[in-house]
């Protein structure tokens, strides 16, 4: 459907499965779908192909539902949703019509997104979430981007291995200033993947997470190799 429609798809038309290493159940596989979105086994699995059928099973439910027309970005979803986000944060409409607000920013994104499904739009928020995470948007800010500036730039840049390197070396750079800065956040990413992969939700903030501090740690242990 999204490949008919002319949309981008991460890994071409493939569906890929991904078993957590494991010697006894239970087992756990994350399966990533073509544009990017992944899911996890919900259920304690016996064997290793009951959780591929698991992981199948959630992403299969949760894909039907965010591509529905229902779910599409249209004018009263953007009003509604941007309604919501005023209410819950206690803002005034003002901060929605300025982009170097929070709010301001949220609206610009689903406008600039309008047409989309909430999974396209969804993919496209984890790249901004990982930017946030990692403080490279509070570091743009330091050096007087505007917000509708990096938002115009990263809508339309995939999250690709050169994203992900340098938020590693970011990391890298972390831990060797605060020494266990990176196995403290890294024991906290695999608890909130863990939750939310038994909450059936959707992973890849989470994923992407863990795989740039592993990929960060793994920086690190070829520089104390090197070093020896």
């Amino acid at each position: 459907m999204k490949q008919s429609r002319g949309a981008e798809l991460r890994n071409g038309a493939l569906v890929l499965y991904e078993m957590v290493p494991a010697a006894s159940p239970p087992y756990v596989c994350y399966v990533t779908l073509p544009g990017g979105s992944c899911f996890g086994s919900f259920q304690f699995c016996p064997t290793k192909a009951e959780a591929r059928r698991s992981a199948a099973k959630i992403a299969l439910m949760n894909s039907v539902f965010n591509e529905h027309p229902s779910r599409r970005i249209t004018d009263d979803f953007i009003e509604k949703s941007v309604s919501e986000a005023l209410a819950s944060f206690n803002g005034d409409r003002e901060e929605a019509d300025n982009p170097n607000t929070g709010i301001g920013a949220f609206r610009f994104m689903l406008e600039s997104n309008k047409g989309k499904s909430m999974l396209e739009f969804q993919e496209l928020m984890t790249v901004f979430q990982l930017l946030h995470w990692n403080g490279s948007l509070k570091a743009m800010r330091e050096r007087q981007c505007s917000r509708q500036e990096v938002l115009a730039h990263y809508s339309h840049r995939a999250l690709d291995d050169d994203i992900r390197n340098q938020m590693a070396l970011d990391w890298v750079n972390r831990e060797q200033s605060i020494p266990g800065a990176l196995s403290r956040e890294l024991a906290a990413t695999e608890r909130e993947l863990d939750e939310a992969r038994l909450a059936g939700k959707e992973l890849r903030f989470h994923k992407e997470k863990k795989d740039i501090l592993l990929l960060a740690a793994g920086q690190l242990g070829s520089a104390h190799s090197s070093g020896c």
